[in-house]
């Protein structure tokens, strides 16, 4: 009993067997987030209405913008003149209009915003109506403040009535705003969801639809889906699968990519959300898009099923039945940086998954890739390779292990142990230490392969290192494996333990390392 315990331990300490699949899932999570890290968002969450301004339009905006003159503006913008009301109104939409620093401030400071509001009124002609709109549109298009104080001037429940205007400028002038309330941020987003801006939203998506107009609609549902801090509510999510379906079919390249990212940022919420989209059946439209000649169009697709595969093996399995690893060669080996660090990223995913899913990279020949990007100049791409390589030895059987030996991995995997990362270091040792325990037998001559290629020397520099998991984890290397004081009995992994038994007498073949 004393010495099964004691075997239990080594193979915690020394070999790997501490990560389970789900620490491996949470991994995959938390470098989603670092992917998103250094650009956060593909898509605008907020924009503003800047026209190309005639020679009148910069006249007005050269104006000097005192106090005085803001307030005559804000008095002639509640005239009970029609004509001077709308003059007023228009001549703030063009100051908010500039291209330049709009003074949303100054504007906001003149109490200007109740006076727009007022203006969005039913009983108000449409050209006001847009007028004011657009002006708002453009506060709202600033900071987290200025957004907030069109919120409380109470302009939301005036565009979700202009949504049903009769005037089509109109109603594109309010969803442009209601797109920038609720790209402020999962609170705005869920009061403008609960006034109800759903339903009227996805009225708009039909065939005569101006392209420009579907453009809009299409973006502020991206920002419906937008945030996981916390998501959007269930049964918005299930509203607006059934418009994604529709859209993820447009021949509009804006409109395609927009569509996508929706789906990524719903995919990116965990498993449940990960189910909703699988069951919207708009998972196989997308796995072609991985090869789709618009790089923005890939970039998207393939983050939409990296999140996917970061759920359960079922899920995974889900894109993998479609066929997605054949686009990977292309993917892998794609001039752009990004496109192949996220390809690496999701084969680490699949990597991590059972040894079905394991054998299915193998089988679409994209093991020599993988091995090719930890050589690659982007040190990004190296790590995510890294993973991909260290997940392998942990989710894979003997025989999968093995041929990943025979396609070379060990020196590029050991040139990673001199990178800065300490992260990246310790999982290459833990890919080299799962490689040891599988070799059994053959221990040695994939020590020598380690030791021909400076491996060793690396691993024993590490025992230097500042960081307590990693200089152990070397140190345990070398005492495990090319310390001669061992006994050879303890390089064959515990029986009893779910290991493989094996044969301590096969002798290396001529043909390259086979356990």
């Amino acid at each position: 009993m004393a010495v099964e315990m004691q075997n239990k331990n080594r193979m915690m300490v020394f070999k790997n067997k501490g990560k389970d699949q789900d620490e491996m899932r949470r991994r995959r999570n938390e470098v989603t987030v670092e992917l998103r890290k250094h650009k956060r968002d593909e898509t605008l969450q907020k924009r503003r209405n800047v026209p190309i301004p005639d020679s009148t339009d910069e006249e007005d905006m050269d104006k000097n913008l005192s106090k005085a003159y803001l307030e005559d503006l804000v008095l002639k913008a509640t005239s009970s003149d029609p004509t001077i009301q709308l003059q007023a109104v228009q001549q703030a939409r063009k100051l908010l209009s500039s291209d330049r620093n709009p003074p949303i401030d100054p504007l906001i400071e003149s109490n200007i915003l109740p006076v727009l509001v007022r203006c969005l009124e039913p009983h108000n002609d449409p050209t006001l109506q847009f007028e004011a709109a657009w002006a708002l549109t453009n506060i709202a298009s600033g900071t987290s403040a200025q957004t907030q104080a069109v919120i409380n001037a109470g302009a939301v429940p005036y565009f979700l009535q202009l949504l049903l205007s009769g005037q089509q400028n109109v109603c594109e002038q309010a969803v442009w705003a209601l797109g920038n309330i609720i790209g402020d941020g999962p609170i705005p987003r869920d009061y403008v969801i609960k006034l109800g801006v759903v339903q009227p939203l996805l009225q708009f998506i039909k065939p005569d639809i101006p392209i420009s107009f579907l453009r809009n609609v299409t973006w502020v549902i991206v920002n419906l889906c937008r945030n996981k801090d916390p998501p959007p509510p269930k049964e918005t999510i299930k509203e607006l699968l059934p418009a994604l379906k529709v859209l993820i079919h447009h021949s509009d390249i804006n409109i395609l990519v927009d569509t996508i990212w929706a789906l990524s940022y719903l995919t990116d919420g965990g498993n449940d959300q990960i189910q909703m989209v699988i069951d919207s059946g708009v998972v196989p439209r997308v796995i072609p898009l991985l090869s789709h000649k618009e790089v923005k169009v890939q970039t998207a697709a393939l983050r939409a099923v990296g999140n996917i595969v970061t759920g359960t093996d079922e899920q995974t399995q889900i894109v993998l039945n479609c066929d997605a690893l054949s686009h990977f060669p292309n993917l892998l080996s794609h001039p752009k940086a990004k496109i192949c660090k996220e390809a690496v990223w999701f084969l680490s995913n699949i990597t991590a998954g059972n040894r079905l899913q394991v054998q299915a990279v193998i089988d679409a020949g994209l093991l020599p890739l993988i091995i090719r990007n930890l050589e690659k100049d982007d040190f990004q791409t190296q790590k995510e390779a890294a993973w991909a390589i260290s997940n392998l030895t942990i989710s894979g059987d003997r025989e999968q292990v093995a041929r990943l030996i025979h396609e070379g991995v060990i020196e590029p995997f050991c040139n990673l142990l001199v990178c800065k990362d300490a992260q990246v270091v310790q999982v290459v040792l833990d890919g080299i230490n799962n490689m040891l325990k599988f070799a059994g037998a053959q221990a040695e001559q994939l020590a020598n392969m380690i030791e021909e290629c400076q491996g060793l020397d690396k691993i024993e520099a590490l025992q230097g290192h500042e960081n307590i998991d990693v200089y152990k984890l070397a140190y345990d290397i070398i005492e495990q494996y090319f310390s001669e004081e061992i006994d050879d009995t303890n390089l064959a992994p515990p029986i009893g333990d779910g290991a493989f038994e094996f044969d301590q007498t096969t002798s290396i073949p001529s043909e390259g390392f086979k356990f």
